[in-house]
């Protein structure tokens, strides 16, 4: 399924279907953690009176839940399997722990005497549990019902181009929609199948479309033609215009080559299909303005002390300036001087040019070899973030000279200039960096770009420090 299909449900499907049974989740989810609160209270004190200190630990923390709930998008179960929404769900608990603990700490420092830190931490345990535990029975609910088809919307597809197909298997694994595909209309007697191999019933030719939808007590129909179909989705549309019954145009995302840079969109009310649109607008650029410069500031008074002992390195090992200073092409295509740590003697490039770091070159001094290899040459770069001219997580800028063939070579290759160049980024911490495959390295931006989160950035900054900055394509 490209990305961006979860975006159609979000904006359509959902809105429509599935509004209720996310408003009861909502406050199912309060009810179920204040109980949780209750219960870990109990168990630890063994009475039901709560005292103040905890009652205002219980409202942050319900608080800081309702908040990160939504922020993280655990209301959004089109965005994966039941195992990622528990996942969310997880993580946006944790977080929201973290908030009580914190504020309270501030607030009320007597808290912490006794037993208030097993309270909370017997209160994430007991709420997590009961959150978990309430979406399986409630997915189990779902699909029983769906079984036996109660509040069940029914869906005559109209052709059956790949994207029909992936809504098929999307419905199915959407229990909340309340929608069912039903079988399909095509002039072809050949047998279709979904993404799992299913065989999908055909109901009979296009001319039927009336007769079938009155006789199958039909719902909704979904037209779903190439974009040069036009002649046969009028001819539905004309046959059904007597007809009480919902119709919607499945878009053939698949039909363009890069489909799976397609989104369904909304500007001011007016849908788009979004083919490449950089996420940093509004709000979300301020979002990661703030993440960027904050966290390069605490990152910089951390390493100041380990930077300072590399530039004396980088002096003792060769004449000339600590920093290397060269030009990269960054946001929106404009040029930027992007620093390092001197890793090669003055004026190395001089005769070669721009030159693409091979292994095996010994251009770099010994300690600057050291300072590759363990990337710690990228230290300076936190002053290109707090000037703005970068992002901590981001593609890797690269030099005009290398961009200019490459933008020829790499499909889709500009488009990484959506964004702000980073010191790291999706494809470095899937091992994608130094002489690999430009087209898998591209694969992955393109793939952050579409699918950036202050979550996602933060996930790639922790792989980053957890696994380091060691890598073998590093020279």
């Amino acid at each position: 399924m490209p990305i961006g299909f979860g975006h159609l449900f979000r904006q359509g499907l959902f809105r429509r279907y599935g509004h209720t049974t996310i408003v009861l989740l909502r406050l199912l989810d309060v009810a179920l953690l204040f109980a949780g609160g209750w219960a870990a209270y109990f168990l630890w004190l063994e009475h039901w009176n709560i005292d103040e200190d905890y009652r205002v630990a219980l409202a942050v923390g319900l608080l800081a839940a309702i908040i990160l709930f939504e922020i993280t998008g655990v209301y959004r179960p089109w965005r994966g399997s039941l195992r990622g929404d528990i996942g969310r769900l997880l993580r946006a608990w944790t977080f929201a722990l973290l908030a009580v603990v914190g504020v309270v700490a501030i607030v009320r420092s007597q808290i912490w005497f006794g037993s208030s830190y097993r309270w909370i931490a017997t209160w994430g345990v007991l709420g997590l549990t009961a959150m978990a535990g309430a979406r399986l029975i409630l997915a189990a609910v779902l699909r029983r019902a769906r079984a036996l088809g109660w509040f069940q919307g029914r869906i005559l597809m109209v052709g059956l181009n790949p994207m029909a197909i992936a809504s098929v298997k999307q419905l199915d694994d959407s229990p909340w929609a309340g929608l069912q595909v039903i079988g399909y209309l095509d002039d072809r007697a050949e047998p279709r199948f979904t993404a799992e191999g299913a065989s999908l019933p055909r109901l009979g030719s296009l001319n039927e479309v009336a007769e079938i939808v009155a006789r199958e007590s039909v719902d909704e129909v979904w037209v779903a033609f190439p974009f040069r179909g036009e002649a046969r989705a009028e001819q539905v549309l004309h046959a059904l215009r007597h007809l009480p019954v919902s119709i919607r145009l499945v878009i053939d995302c698949f039909a363009f080559r890069m489909s799976k840079f397609l989104n369904l969109n909304e500007v001011a009310g007016i849908p788009t299909l979004d083919i490449s649109v950089s996420p940093l607008h509004g709000i979300n650029r301020y979002i990661k303005e703030f993440e960027d410069r904050s966290l390069a500031l605490l990152a910089l008074l951390l390493a100041s002390p380990l930077m300072g002992l590399i530039a004396l390195g980088v002096k003792l090992s060769s004449p000339g300036p600590v920093f290397y200073r060269q030009v990269r092409v960054g946001w929106n295509n404009r040029p930027f001087t992007m620093l390092k740590f001197r890793s090669m003697p003055v004026n190395t490039e001089a005769q070669s040019g721009p030159v693409w770091a091979k292994p095996g070159e010994n251009r770099a001094t010994p300690f600057g070899s050291f300072l590759r290899k363990s990337s710690l040459d990228e230290l300076p770069q936190l002053i290109n973030v707090l000037r703005g001219d970068m992002s901590l997580v981001g593609p890797r800028p690269e030099r005009p000279d290398f961009v200019e063939v490459f933008k020829d070579q790499v499909p889709q290759y500009m488009k990484k200039h959506l964004v702000k160049a980073g010191i790291t980024g999706w494809a470095q911490v899937n091992g994608w960096r130094g002489d690999t495959d430009l087209n898998r390295r591209i694969e992955h931006d393109l793939y952050y770009i579409q699918n950036w989160s202050l979550w996602f950035d933060l996930e790639i900054a922790l792989r980053t420090v957890v696994h380091g900055f060691v890598n073998k394509n590093a020279y």
